[in-house]
């Protein structure tokens, strides 16, 4: 009985890792449909939570502020015109200004190489 318990466990936390993935193509829609403006910020938020310096409780901010981008339902949802963005803008620029002492050098130059690559003709 208490093996066949430890064999469930295993199977339901690599059910909440398989189910928790983020498919990086959906991020990529969003950061074009947002645009180079949004893009920026997002990025960088993306690669700092990655980096390995950046502490754990800072990673988890960052990680919530890349949720609320992707959510299709916020504050001013992303399809309304002008303003759908906007929210997520001012979510991603405010946690990058509260951890902006985390963003080092490298962060911020492989979020620019990825950001030319998203958009090639800026």
């Amino acid at each position: 009985m208490k093996e066949n318990y430890k064999n469930q466990e295993k199977v339901y936390e690599a059910e909440v890792l398989q189910s928790s993935t983020i498919d990086e193509n959906i991020i990529i829609k969003i950061l074009i449909k947002a645009g180079r403006t949004i893009a920026k910020p997002a990025i960088e938020v993306l690669e700092m939570a990655i980096d390995p310096y950046t502490p754990a409780q800072v990673r988890v901010s960052l990680m919530a502020a890349l949720a609320y981008l992707i959510m299709p339902f916020d504050l001013f949802p992303d399809f309304m015109p002008l303003v759908g963005f906007s929210d997520d803008f001012v979510a991603l620029t405010a946690v990058l200004s509260i951890w902006s002492k985390y963003m080092t050098p490298s962060i911020r130059a492989r979020a620019e190489r990825k950001l030319n690559k998203l958009f090639p003709f800026y």
